[in-house]
């Protein structure tokens, strides 16, 4: 039975839905982290893999954005995660077979390896509310967009693949 959409984008959607572009979050949660990790040094752990931990899940996280990035480059469709509704294709192939986000989620990859690099506990929290943020403000009014741009191609795909992974 499907289910009714929340407020349609620009009629009682919050007024931050699509309002911080997803790279600028990034960098402010980034620097959170950064100021949490320096507020409360005596937490910080130490331990010699943690660095190389994270450089790998940085590189991993930019090769995921990097790959969302051209699989819509090549499908000649927006990458403006301001203004989902100039969509022109709906883009199901290549790493957009096992995330729907992969953008998203290469973006969360690199503020966890963040938090491994900054060796703080507290710093843990920065992807979670990352995380929080994008579902509610960003890839919700995405989904209502592309819903209505895509309908039924776009629900079997949402049934196929995952949010995040």
């Amino acid at each position: 039975m499907p289910t009714a959409d929340p407020a349609p984008l620009g009629s009682g959607g919050s007024r931050l839905e699509l309002k911080l572009p997803p790279p600028l979050l990034m960098l402010l949660v980034g620097f959170g982290m950064w100021a949490l990790a320096r507020g409360w040094p005596a937490w910080s752990l130490q331990h010699p893999l943690l660095p190389l931990i994270g450089l790998l899940l940085a590189l991993l996280g930019a090769a995921a954005a990097l790959t969302g990035v051209l699989a819509f480059r090549r499908a000649h469709t927006t990458v403006d995660p301001t203004r989902p509704e100039r969509s022109s294709h709906l883009v199901s192939a290549g790493i957009y077979r096992f995330s729907r986000n992969p953008m998203y989620l290469g973006l969360a990859l690199v503020l966890l390896s963040w938090a491994l690099w900054l060796g703080n506990p507290l710093t843990a929290f920065g992807p979670i509310v990352f995380v929080l943020w994008m579902n509610r403000f960003q890839i919700g009014p995405e989904e209502r967009a592309l819903r209505r741009l895509f309908g039924e191609d776009y629900r079997r795909y949402c049934s196929q693949v995952r949010r995040w992974l």
